[in-house]
């Protein structure tokens, strides 16, 4: 459920009529809602109400400050990957406490900053990324609490880019080295093994890979524990998918959570669960007008100001977004046109052959389930400036990212002397 809504013909977010507010920032723009955002955490949170429990948002999903603040109200830890990250959610008021440290890559910096501050956790994703966090460990004179990421070949995600727990993905430590290394692990000084980790993809729309990996993890655990190994975390990652207008019916967070209850239960580990795209998804949408109205030798363009840069998911993961009206018109006839934006790569296109009420230049569209993995991974590809974000509220509404201006956007670079 989210709260976009039509109210005489006119697209709303929850009290806000989009129109306005589209004319009002200029168009394209990321527009969040609020209530949304609370209720998907709600809604999770909920499903676990009972249970030792830590709901760690998933930072990379959307990484707005404004957005992290809400969530963290709403009792949110962060799953982050990259330094950056930490320091985005600390601003955001989320405890070192509740940040748990995943991702393939950790440097030096930012395993040394994630020990200064005293994050809970770090998902370790192999032995060379374990040596390093032990050795700075030592030199700062502190104890870094771990868990392996483990990887347990099975499949899962909407997409090939967005599976990640295969034996072939770059992500975890293989299920056949997974006992020598902790049983390593055990005899560093310096560290402390706390867990196991797992995480299969993303978008993945039914039950059964998730259960398959989490019963392989808790086979292991009991065989960690055999061999003297504490474990007293399971971190069972992300990837709940959500409705993205393909006919999908994902899963509803109870149906996850009974299913988890029942595989992990006897184990008595405290829990932790990195969702962002069942967070964020659905809570956002994209706004862009409508620039040309192109006819081609055999089909429709329909020429938007918005681009791949601007929300790249259909270009990099050909994934589908709903396009509404943000104003409807009675008796408009459907037409099929190609959605594309004004990007010089053919590869700029959102939509394909898509049926669509018949639209004018001026006319703004709003592209669905945008609110993760949208605004953070825009670019200023072709000198464009980056879409602002802004979050609505009720009947308010506020920039929480500005568009940069030229002059700001290319305020780093420089010419050298020998140029000038």
């Amino acid at each position: 459920m989210h709260h976009f809504h039509y109210k005489d013909d006119r697209l709303y977010a929850e009290d806000v009529d989009l129109t306005a507010l589209a004319e009002s920032v200029g168009a394209p723009v990321y527009i969040y809602s609020e209530a949304t955002l609370r209720r998907h955490m709600q809604v999770f949170s909920k499903a676990f109400a009972g249970d030792d429990a830590l709901v760690a948002y998933s930072v990379k999903a959307n990484s707005n400050i404004a957005v992290l603040k809400l969530l963290a109200d709403e009792g949110a830890g962060a799953d982050v990957v990259s330094g950056g990250e930490i320091k985005r959610a600390l601003r955001a008021g989320i405890a070192p406490e509740k940040i748990v440290f995943s991702g393939v890559g950790k440097t030096n910096e930012e395993i040394a900053l994630a020990l200064d501050v005293g994050i809970y956790q770090f998902n370790v994703e192999s032995e060379p990324e374990l040596d390093l966090i032990a050795g700075i460990a030592q030199e700062k004179g502190k104890t870094a609490p771990v868990a392996f990421r483990v990887n347990p070949d099975v499949a899962g995600g909407g997409h090939e880019k967005i599976s990640t727990g295969r034996a072939e993905d770059k992500f975890g430590v293989p299920m056949a080295q997974a006992r020598a290394l902790y049983g390593a692990a055990q005899k560093i000084p310096n560290i402390r093994v706390t867990g196991v980790a797992v995480h299969i993809g993303s978008q993945i729309a039914e039950l059964e890979p998730f259960e398959s990996a989490f019963t392989k993890v808790a086979e292991l655990i009991a065989d960690l524990r055999t061999g003297g190994c504490a474990i007293e975390r399971l971190d069972l990652g992300g990837g709940l998918g959500i409705p993205y207008g393909e006919g999908l019916t994902p899963p509803h967070p109870d149906a996850y959570a009974e299913m988890i209850r029942r595989v992990t239960a006897p184990l008595g580990v405290r829990l932790i669960f990195e969702p962002g795209r069942m967070i964020a998804g659905n809570a956002g949408v994209l706004v862009s007008r409508v620039l040309y109205v192109k006819a081609g030798a055999e089909k429709r363009f329909l020429v938007l100001d918005a681009a791949m840069n601007d929300l790249i998911r259909p270009a990099l993961y050909d994934s589908w977004h709903d396009i509404w009206p943000v104003m409807r018109r009675d008796g408009a006839a459907t037409v099929e046109y190609d959605v594309v934006g004004p990007v010089c790569e053919t590869g700029d296109r959102f939509a394909k052959a898509r049926q669509l009420p018949e639209m004018r230049p001026g006319d703004f569209v709003a592209f669905m389930s945008a609110g993760a993995y949208g605004a953070v991974q825009a670019s200023q590809y072709n000198t464009r400036a980056l879409v602002p974000e802004a979050l609505v509220s009720g009947s308010r509404w506020a920039v929480i990212r500005k568009r940069p201006s030229f002059d700001e956007m290319v305020a780093a670079e420089e010419v050298p002397d020998w140029l000038d």
